[in-house]
């Protein structure tokens, strides 16, 4: 497909819409912009706490009472490895923030403990045309409740920070050549600001998804 797309086209920047859409969900919070970079009908699943929408009106709501702007102050994305087919990205990436607030997709029900967290977190992103269709979220809850201070990892074969950690030291040690992108600034989103490196949807298994209240 990838073959087929560089030779007949069309070819769209598939990173620089992605990233595009994270500026607007993360550093601008701005719903409405971040609903443009989508389909007319798309959905977002975070698969571990069965949050996210289905659709544009529920997707929406989601976006503005519980996403783009639940996100805690000091929140920022850090890039560790992207791979872009001919119609689809995964992004893997430590998602790090201080649990100031509830933190609905995330955290829902849990009352802010005030402790920090880095987190590895992929997203699976499949695109229509020059729009982003879903996204699948996937991350290690466990380990996020461990790093609140909620869940005691002893005798468990769980883990807190340290799976952030080793994430990152893994790759500094296998990718640290020097035309490796990991020797050049990784992608950053943050509250403050972006910099990026100069490099119909189906509700089937969706049913389950948890529901907040109006």
């Amino acid at each position: 497909m990838a073959l087929f797309r560089a030779v007949v086209g069309p070819v769209y920047d598939l990173v620089g819409l992605w990233e595009q859409h994270c500026y607007h969900e993360f550093a601008a919070r701005n719903v409405s912009d971040t609903m443009a970079t989508m389909v007319a009908e798309p959905y977002v699943d975070h698969i571990p706490t069965m949050t996210g929408g289905v659709g544009a009106s529920e997707l929406s709501r989601f976006y503005q009472w519980h996403f783009v702007d639940a996100n805690p102050p000091d929140t920022k994305l850090i890039a560790l490895s992207r791979t872009v087919g001919a119609t689809s990205l995964v992004d893997e990436m430590l998602f790090c923030f201080t649990h100031t607030r509830e933190i609905d997709w995330m955290l829902p029900g849990v009352a802010p403990t005030g402790r920090y967290v880095e987190i590895p977190l992929v997203a699976i992103v499949k695109f229509r045309g020059d729009k982003l269709h879903h996204e699948h979220i996937y991350w290690d809850q466990a380990s996020v409740l461990v790093q609140i201070g909620v869940l005691d990892p002893t005798g468990l074969p769980i883990a807190g920070i340290e799976t952030a950690c080793s994430n990152t030291t893994s790759k500094s040690m296998s990718e640290s050549g020097p035309s490796s992108p990991r020797a050049t600034e990784p992608n950053r989103i943050t509250s403050a600001g972006f910099t990026a490196r100069t490099t119909s949807p189906t509700t089937n298994g969706h049913s389950s998804r948890r529901v907040f209240p109006s």
